[in-house]
């Protein structure tokens, strides 16, 4: 979970472990935390842990200085820039507990957004603890929830229910989706998960409970989740220069707050894993060299220096090979900065690439994902499209084509999309997936249970730990998890 208990919470990790005793079942505290220590975990346990050691303790209109300027600085001008273009605005509370913060975000758009029902408006809120989530999705608060609002909130946005209690209006609640996600462990940014091309990230009051190891981890793949010109929103005592380095420190009169501007881009990092999808190209030597070898010698596939008396019969160098192998490929410079979460440059380093072989998938569905996950969702299609005239067989292309369709609110051409590429590949696991949840939103359940079927079925092949093609970092014990909390099985 990423929680971290420094020795002066120790007493609310005790207070939290024998609470979470009883429901597991324990006569004690001792018995529950040796069980803790030596026990695999399911995801439902994990919850129920979430559940007793986080806290949900919040409400409407929080911090009333940072939404002050969310209302008077920051929507103003992406509300006008957006209006211009695809009317689409994506908001992402991560930590939202009971519902408040994500519900206030609600109110406060369709207070500033007079033609709101034209918009596509994407308010995502998550949390770890399972147990608040199905508070938040219920939409009903009690007067602590209002402790410090006006009382016009209430009268204008909620309507009161018999035991006095207070049920937000639902029209307002239909535009918060909530889920389940773990910052510490789910992959994020993901088109699977709605996490990418974010405009606005409110992650408050989250990573004082993180090691600063985690937190660095948390806070590069929220700068990835955000479009260029983004802003990420934390709690005054969250700030910090060292841990959000990446970012553009905007100082507002009563609070600090951090956008991404790829003009000023963060300190270059090289990851090991950035190149684990690239063949590595190993030294041939030409073939007129292999032949003049003694037939004795064979060469194994690793590369070696042959002997010195025959390193001038060579085309060139030792060293100029070893600097050219060395030098990245302009796709690998695209794919270093796509996961650097630099979508601009990776598309327009990317476009130069697909301009001069237009018939390389692998560069295609990268442009597309880099467009897509900056929020530019009309160029991703229509590269989408471009690459699938180019490659009418390729069933990951047709995959992205309907994940765009559907963040476009497009759904019955994504799932035309889907069957595509399930037609293409039939072991295409995200396509069922993503068929099941699709069906399970339009209320056909036979289907969505099929398609879920589909995909456990599929999934037997994999160990946990095993990442998915085309997740972008989803293992399959993860997708196993969400299959069965949204289908029950």
């Amino acid at each position: 979970m990423g929680l971290h208990f420094p020795k002066n919470r120790w007493n609310d990790l005790e207070r939290g472990i024998r609470s979470a005793a009883i429901e597991f079942g324990f006569e004690d505290a001792v018995s529950c935390i040796q069980w803790l220590l030596s026990s695999q975990f399911s995801k439902n346990q994990i919850e129920i842990l979430a559940s007793h050691l986080t806290v949900g303790e919040t409400y409407f209109l929080r911090e009333k200085k940072t939404l002050e300027i969310l209302e008077n600085d920051i929507l103003p001008e992406l509300i006008r820039s957006h209006r211009g273009t695809e009317h689409s605005l994506r908001i992402w509370s991560a930590g939202c507990s009971t519902g408040e913060e994500p519900y206030s975000i609600a109110i406060l758009l369709r207070k500033m957004i007079p033609d709101l029902k034209d918009w596509n408006i994407t308010i995502l809120a998550t949390d770890i603890n399972t147990c608040l989530l199905q508070k938040a999705s219920e939409g009903i608060y009690n007067e602590w929830s209002f402790r410090d609002t006006p009382p016009r909130l209430k009268e204008r946005y909620f309507k009161k229910t018999e035991d006095g209690n207070f049920e937000i209006l639902p029209s307002i609640k239909k535009r918060v989706t909530f889920s389940y996600h773990n910052l510490a462990e789910d992959t994020f940014p993901s088109l699977l998960n709605n996490t990418n091309a974010m405009d606005i990230i409110f992650c408050r009051n989250v990573m004082m409970y993180f090691t600063s190891e985690l937190a660095r981890k948390v806070i590069k793949n929220l700068y990835r989740s955000l479009v260029d010109g983004g802003w990420l929103i934390v709690s005054p005592s969250e700030t910090s220069h060292i841990l959000f380095s990446q970012f553009v420190t905007v100082n507002f009169s009563d609070a600090t707050l951090y956008k991404k501007d790829n003009k000023m881009p963060p300190t270059v990092e090289v990851f090991p894993d950035i190149l684990v999808d690239e063949p590595k190209v190993s030294f041939q030597p030409p073939l007129d060299f292999i032949n003049e070898l003694d037939p004795e010698v064979t060469l194994s596939q690793e590369t070696r220096e042959p002997p010195f008396d025959q390193r001038a019969r060579l085309p060139f160098k030792i060293e100029d090979r070893k600097t050219a192998e060395s030098q990245p490929t302009p796709y690998l410079k695209a794919l270093t900065l796509y996961k650097q979460g630099l979508y601009l440059e990776a598309a327009d380093k990317i476009l130069g690439l697909v301009s001069e072989k237009q018939d390389d998938p692998k560069a295609f569905t990268l442009l597309v994902r880099a467009f897509a996950n900056q929020g530019r969702l009309a160029e991703a299609l229509e590269w989408c499209e471009k690459a699938i005239a180019s490659d009418k067989l390729n069933s990951v292309l047709q995959y992205l084509h309907a994940t765009i369709l559907q963040e476009q609110d497009l759904t019955d051409k994504a799932i035309i999309s889907l069957k595509r590429a399930l037609y293409l590949n039939q072991k295409f696991i995200l396509a069922y997936f993503m068929l099941g949840n699709l069906s399970r939103q339009q209320g056909k359940f036979k289907e969505s249970d099929k398609y879920f079927e589909n995909a456990l079925l599929l999934l037997k092949k994999y160990s946990q730990e095993d990442i998915l093609p085309e997740s972008e970092g989803i293992t399959a014990g993860r997708l196993r998890e969400l299959i069965r909390s949204i289908a029950g099985k």
